[in-house]
C-alpha cells in the first residue's frame, strides 16, 4: 500500500480537522501526540483515501509540485471548497489553484472542465482553455460559454 504522507512545520492536527470537516467521505483515524502536544502521527481519510501527517518542525516546507485535487461536479461545490480552504489565510492562485492557511496547495475543478479539455469535436477547448488560464476561482458557466464559442 501506498500512503501520502503530509508533513507540516506545526498546527498538523487543526490541519487534518479542517480538510475532513469539509470533504465527504472523510474521518480522522488516528493521533499519537508528542508529551508538548506535537502531532507525532497521524493517520486520516479523505474522501476514502487515507493519508499519514505529522508536525515535522520549521524546516517543512510546501511547494507547488504537490497539490491536492477535488473534483466537483457543481458550481456549489467550487464555490464551497474554494471559500472553505481559503479561509483563515489561505491564498488564491490562478487556474483553480489555492493555498490553504497551512501552505498546502489545491485544486478545485470542476468536471466538465476535464471533458470540455479532452473533447475538442464537440467544442471549443482551446477557449475553454484560455478562458480557464485567466481565472482564480474556476467559473463553470463561463467556461461553458466558451466552450461553446466558435473555433
Amino acid at each position: 500500500m501506498i500512503r501520502p504522507c503530509i508533513v507540516y512545520a506545526d498546527r498538523c492536527e487543526e490541519a487534518i480537522n479542517l480538510y475532513v470537516s469539509i470533504l465527504p467521505n472523510s474521518k480522522v483515524l488516528s493521533i499519537q501526540r508528542t508529551d508538548e502536544g506535537k502531532v507525532l502521527g497521524a493517520t486520516f481519510e479523505l474522501d476514502g483515501r487515507e493519508f499519514l501527517a505529522f508536525d515535522g518542525g520549521p524546516t517543512f516546507k510546501f511547494a507547488e509540485g504537490i497539490s491536492m485535487m477535488v473534483n466537483c461536479e457543481t458550481q456549489e461545490e467550487v464555490d464551497r471548497y474554494w471559500s472553505k480552504l481559503i479561509e483563515g489565510g489561505g491564498e488564491e492562485g490562478q487556474c483553480g489553484w489555492l493555498k490553504d492557511q497551512f501552505g498546502v496547495s489545491w485544486q478545485i475543478v470542476p468536471n466538465a472542465l476535464m471533458q470540455m479539455l479532452s473533447d475538442g469535436k464537440s467544442g471549443n477547448s482551446a477557449a475553454a482553455l484560455q478562458a480557464m488560464l485567466k481565472m482564480k476561482k474556476l467559473d463553470i458557466a463561463a467556461l461553458k460559454k466558451a466552450y461553446a464559442s466558435a473555433a
